[in-house]
């Protein structure tokens, strides 16, 4: 079936919203209502946004809607935009939610116990989905579970659209553009600042982590499982940095970056390669932390860490007491509004590849270019600006998506779409820091 026309066959009635968002009155969800009735009072839209917002209580989703208009202004929040009762473990509510909509946002995580049940109502009802998981066991489990039935629907579901990961997977395709020649290989630095009311995180983003963690066994088999085809490496193959390594570049220490974003970018450059034919580009993803005495910290912080996490006691002492074992990064408040405006984050890219001409599969590559991300507030600020403008590509710019629908990445959905020039003008944005050379 042809993307894009959702289950609706050509006599069925217009579903009553494009986008509804899903537990708007979590601690995320309700900066994303915000970013929502942002981007329709804008006037970029091609057409009045019709949308709602969904959850179990109606009290909540009230305030959370009057909350947004004391911000933007009455008129952003009009009575026009829907209020939908509906409960994760209701599956008749999540159906009739699904119905009723081209595209829900689902806000509602951890996914690894709450996603799925929303993304079979959606698949089932013919809605695409977006979320800002940054769990690769959840979203390559989905992968499994639902890329044939969503293909079969014309419906995309598309997974870590928050600042896990657009930012990078896009960072990446951005930078394959902006090199003239062959890109074959890129890291990325990421650097967050904050302000000196410092930075932290709410426990919900701390849950993910200590489960994705204790659960690494599985994702391997799921791997397994899927059987995903092999990418060839082309050009020179990209060397692992070790566990904590000195940058020259930055002159701090960097690690290893946890998140999804390698996992993501692999995805997005596998479909890339076996389904356009593109030649694939090596990822690795790694975070500067700073000085000596920041590396200590972290490493004890992270063995005490990986200790607990493989026993249930200590993962229940690790969600009862965020603040402390992640040294007041993780809280069960979440950031206020101050450390939120003084925090910010810049993901620096240094890519290598073959000038045009030169054959990638032979020789030492030729071309060198940096690019870099940059945007503010990771958790609160970009989450909700990199989702909200996702479901604005995936509605906006519906007949540049992959020709069916499926299970993809940010990257394998977005890429022929106009989502890096939203993100520029919303405050994410993307540059080149040094100009491709020779």
């Amino acid at each position: 079936m042809e993307a894009g026309s959702g289950s609706d066959g050509a006599g069925a009635p217009e579903r009553p919203y494009e986008l509804v968002v899903f537990g708007a009155s979590g601690f995320t969800g309700q900066f994303v209502v915000e970013e929502v009735a942002r981007a329709a009072a804008s006037g970029e839209l091609r057409s009045a946004l019709r949308w709602a917002v969904a959850g179990r209580s109606r009290q909540k989703l009230q305030a959370v809607l009057e909350r947004a208009a004391e911000k933007l202004g009455k008129a952003a929040v009009g009575p026009e935009v829907g209020v939908l009762l509906c409960d994760v473990d209701d599956a008749a509510s999540l159906a009739n939610m699904a119905r009723q909509t081209r595209l829900v946002l689902n806000c509602v995580g951890p996914y690894r116990f709450f996603g799925e049940p929303v993304i079979e109502a959606c698949v089932e009802n013919g809605a695409s989905h977006i979320d800002i998981s940054g769990e690769p066991q959840f979203l390559e489990g989905m992968y499994l579970k639902y890329n044939e039935k969503a293909a079969e629907k014309g419906v995309y579901v598309i997974g870590s659209c928050g600042f896990d990961s657009i930012p990078a997977d896009m960072g990446v395709l951005y930078t394959r553009d902006k090199l003239k020649g062959t890109l074959t290989a890129v890291e990325s630095f990421l650097k967050v600042k904050s302000g000196p009311e410092g930075t932290c995180v709410h426990d919900g983003t701390w849950k993910s982590a200590v489960y994705g963690l204790a659960d690494q066994d599985n994702l391997k088999k799921l791997r397994k499982k899927i059987g995903y085809t092999p990418v060839p490496v082309v050009g020179a193959k990209l060397k692992r940095r070790g566990l904590v390594f000195y940058s020259q570049e930055f002159k701090e220490y960097s690690i290893p970056f946890m998140g999804s974003d390698a996992s993501v970018v692999k995805r997005s450059q596998r479909y890339l390669h076996t389904d356009l034919q593109e030649t694939p580009v090596q990822y690795g993803a790694y975070v500067n932390v700073g000085g000596l005495g920041s590396v200590m910290k972290l490493m004890f912080a992270g063995i005490l860490f990986l200790l607990l996490v493989k026993f249930s006691f200590g993962r229940k002492l690790l969600t009862k007491y965020p603040e402390f074992f992640s040294a007041g990064h993780f809280t069960k408040k979440g950031p206020t509004q101050k450390q939120m405006d003084g925090t910010s984050f810049t993901i620096t890219f240094f890519g290598e590849g073959y000038s045009e001409g030169q054959d990638p599969l032979s020789g030492k590559p030729n071309v060198k270019i940096c690019t870099e991300v940059k945007g503010p507030e990771p958790g609160y600020i970009a989450t909700p600006i990199a989702m909200v403008q996702a479901a604005v590509s995936l509605l906006e710019d519906a007949t540049c998506l992959p020709k069916q629908g499926g299970v993809y990445s940010p990257g394998a959905a977005f890429y022929k779409t106009k989502l890096i020039d939203r993100l520029n003008k919303r405050g994410i944005e993307f540059s080149v820091i040094s100009k491709p050379e020779v």
